[in-house]
């Protein structure tokens, strides 16, 4: 059995470069519960989203392991054009549908599986913590469980941090569990 412990960023700064955005005070003092979370468990690897706000979520967990932070630009957030709401319910209904400037569903989710299945491979029997986002998460999670939709999505939101372990024999998902989260 392989584990993966997804750990969406803690809260983020916002300004205009996504990639860049680091994380906020409180966002930093949230990264505590990260590394409660998983401090008992034997971790193996750290990989994440190449977005300062990931790496950094995981970055004292990661320290505590004596672990390296690996990237993968596949694990990226979606690239967001417009954020009005119509957009939202457009994307979740259509996983084709992008607004100018953005990125379908189908892309993000496309693109995050194929670097799960490599990690899967890569990482067989082992416990892999992967730093990600909202979007990127939630894409992995309707890949195995199709009926989670918009109204999952808005529920983990505002969960920043938000840990959650998928269990894996091969590539198929045997097991999900939330490990913890900050309502924001």
């Amino acid at each position: 059995m392989t584990t993966i412990i997804f750990v969406r960023h803690a809260q983020a700064d916002y300004k205009e470069d996504d990639r860049t955005r680091d994380l906020s005070r409180e966002g930093k003092k949230d990264r505590d519960i990260v590394l409660h979370t998983l401090k008992a468990r034997k971790i193996d690897a750290f990989l994440s989203s190449p977005y300062t706000r990931s790496i950094e979520t995981i970055r004292p967990a990661a320290e505590y392991f004596e672990k390296t932070i690996h990237t993968d630009e596949r694990l990226r957030e979606r690239q967001v054009g417009s954020h009005l709401p119509e957009f939202l319910e457009k994307r979740w209904a259509d996983f084709s549908f992008a607004e100018e400037g953005g990125e379908n569903l189908f892309s993000v989710q496309e693109r995050n599986i194929e670097a799960l299945y490599q990690i899967l491979d890569d990482y067989e029997n082992k416990t892999v913590v992967i730093g990600t986002h909202g979007t990127a998460l939630s894409m992995i999670i309707n890949h195995f469980k199709n009926d989670f939709g918009l109204d999952d999505f808005l529920r983990i939101v505002n969960k920043m941090p938000y840990i959650i372990e998928m269990r894996f024999a091969g590539k198929e998902l045997i097991g999900m569990t939330e490990l913890a989260c900050v309502n924001k």
